[in-house]
């Protein structure tokens, strides 16, 4: 039981919403692994294309997808979509990236935003795939994380959908929040969020896991308007119940 000191800052800091610069306060107690089966079997079923999700940008060869998801920092994956036609059909090997001229580059993605530092980031990545796996996309997350522009999340993306492996949970910012309003996490640490996730789902339902939830993320749980009424977690979620 917490106590009671600790339940008025609790409230306090839930009042201000301070965790993640909105109104996506931790948890103070981590869902179950019983139920966050059954949410994860309910929103399964409320998205059933969401493992399988055509036409994003974890679709294509090793290298399209670790190039597109650099690119999908701070953007849309419709945005990054909209670039890999002119980008893939110039540079469409490691090899012919890595010698671009970066304000080639920047002409092509000049649209996704921060585009100086990504195309920097995207003909280092190339190169680094040259220099280092003889032009492939290696298959560890040790080797991945050694890639500039390339973190956890990226890493987990190329990983499960263009290798086939299960090595970790892809949190990006829809995740995370609904990692915390749901309850999965008591945390606004992304690297603390994986650990959470990895634990409470079987190693098989890993990649699937990022898809589903950032289905759910788009469809009804937006960050400024969550719509509640409607969810179809609502009797099993933190925010729900903390909010009503």
């Amino acid at each position: 039981m917490m106590a009671r000191g600790s339940r008025v800052a609790w409230s306090i800091l839930e009042r201000l919403g301070r965790f993640d610069g909105g109104s996506n306060p931790p948890c103070p107690i981590l869902m179950n692994q019983r139920d966050a089966k059954k949410v994860y079997s309910l929103l399964v079923q409320t998205y059933p294309d969401a493992r399988e999700p055509a036409g994003k940008i974890c679709r294509g060869t090793p290298f399209e997808v670790i190039i597109l998801t650099i690119l999908s920092a701070q953007t849309t994956d419709k945005a990054v979509l909209k670039v890999k036609p002119a980008l893939f059909g110039r540079y469409p090997t490691p090899a012919k990236l890595a010698i671009a001229k970066q304000e080639d580059v920047e002409e092509i993605i000049h649209s996704l935003g921060y585009y100086h530092a990504k195309a920097k980031n995207i003909i280092a990545a190339s190169q680094a795939l040259l220099d280092d796996f003889g032009g492939s996309v290696p298959a560890t997350m040790d080797e991945l994380l050694k890639i500039p522009g390339v973190g956890r999340k990226t890493a987990n993306i190329v990983l499960y959908h263009a290798l086939g492996k299960n090595e970790g949970v892809a949190v990006d910012t829809h995740v995370r929040r609904l990692a915390q309003r749901i309850g999965f996490s008591a945390t606004d640490n992304v690297t603390v969020i994986e650990k959470d996730l990895m634990a409470l789902f079987p190693k098989k339902d890993w990649g699937d896991v990022t898809d589903v939830l950032i289905a759910h993320g788009r469809a009804t749980c937006d960050a400024k308007k969550p719509l509640c009424a409607e969810c179809v977690i609502k009797g099993m979620c933190r925010w729900v119940k903390e909010n009503r």
